[in-house]
């Protein structure tokens, strides 16, 4: 058995107790900063910054940040401040076309690993993703296990610009998405009064349990996303975005809402969109095999893919890129190497 006695101190009670105990502590907790990690990811907490009139911005000391929770909000953000949303027509301003945003997707339901049901989700989130012209790195199913969620989350935080996580979140026992997110960020799980303010207002009175257990969030990191035509705001800690989504609506529903709170607010960077060419063939693997290499070598931007709906089926050819004019060449060097009427295009 491991007890840990202070497992519920706040923010204030850690620091009341090095304070009052004398207790050594990082020089850097004096000059703003909250929450020590890389140094390529910390900087001095804003919400300690004190105006002053000189050139060098000074803060106030960590002990003296008034809510805990933001304790983490000296750690940077992991996206590049030279790439920017594309305006839609209303003041906006273009994207570095060759820039490049991923993103991954976590789907947590144990019932999906035992094909008791499909994930439609992850089919769907992939589309959409591409369609703001983000590359997808990786979809992933994991156990409804918080050290699972943390493990998985933890890996792709660090190495996508944004993670998309689906599935686990609820009052039930297997719903242990926001749990496994806030232990990927080593914080505690902590109610949030604005959330549970929405809760009540959902479930009323028909809610048998604390309705504080739902109302528990990632302490320090969580920012909601309102919007009106949702009746529980999106949850967003740092990098990841937290879907409420049970089926293929609900998530049109809360991606649009998404794409829009982007427009207004710069939430996420959208780049010039994905295009894509496909064809068919009745060709052999063996025949294509060879021509189609030396056009992935000719032509790296694009992604090739091939495959087939059936072993005795056409071979289908798929050509995705941000470039229509690159496509259109390859599809062109392609159907030069063959005879005339060997592939045709499909929609």
């Amino acid at each position: 058995m491991r007890v840990n006695p202070i497992l519920d101190w706040s923010y204030r009670d850690v620091w009341a107790f090095i304070l009052t105990c004398k207790v050594q502590y990082c020089s850097l907790y004096d000059q703003g900063y909250t929450s020590i990690g890389s140094i390529h990811d910390t900087v001095p907490n804003a919400l300690l910054s004190i105006s002053d009139s000189g050139c060098k911005e000074k803060f106030k000391p960590a002990y003296l940040l008034s809510d805990g929770r933001l304790e983490r909000a000296g750690r940077a953000k992991k996206f590049s401040p030279s790439i920017t949303a594309v305006g839609n027509g209303s003041g906006g301003v273009e994207s570095h076309k060759s820039s490049l945003l991923v993103a991954s997707a976590i789907a947590v339901g144990e019932e999906i690993l035992f094909g008791t049901v499909e994930d439609q989700l992850g089919l769907s989130l992939c589309r959409k993703i591409h369609s703001i012209g983000w590359s997808v790195s990786q979809t992933i199913v994991v156990r409804n296990d918080k050290d699972s969620v943390a493990e998985e989350v933890e890996r792709r935080k660090s190495t996508n610009d944004m993670v998309f996580i689906y599935g686990g979140v609820g009052p039930l026992h297997s719903d242990v998405t926001l749990a496994g997110v806030a232990k990927a960020f080593g914080v505690r799980l902590a109610p949030d009064e604005e959330f549970e303010e929405y809760l009540r207002h959902l479930i009323s009175d028909h809610c048998t349990g604390d309705r504080n257990e739902m109302a528990l969030l990632p302490e320090g990191i969580t920012e909601l996303l309102h919007h009106e035509k949702l009746a529980v705001p999106l949850v967003k800690c740092q990098n990841v975005i937290i879907f409420t989504a049970t089926n293929a609506t609900e998530l049109d529903e809360e991606w649009g809402c998404l794409i829009e709170l982007t427009r207004s607010s710069g939430l996420l960077s959208t780049m010039v969109p994905y295009v894509s060419k496909h064809l068919q063939t009745n060709l052999s693997d063996v025949e294509t095999a060879q021509p189609l290499s030396k056009l992935c070598l000719e032509f790296p931007d694009l992604n090739i893919g091939c495959y087939r709906k059936s072993r005795k089926g056409p071979l289908l050819i798929s050509f995705e890129g941000k470039d229509q004019t690159q496509i259109d060449s390859a599809v062109e060097s392609l159907c030069k190497k063959f005879h005339p009427g060997t592939f045709s295009e499909i929609h």
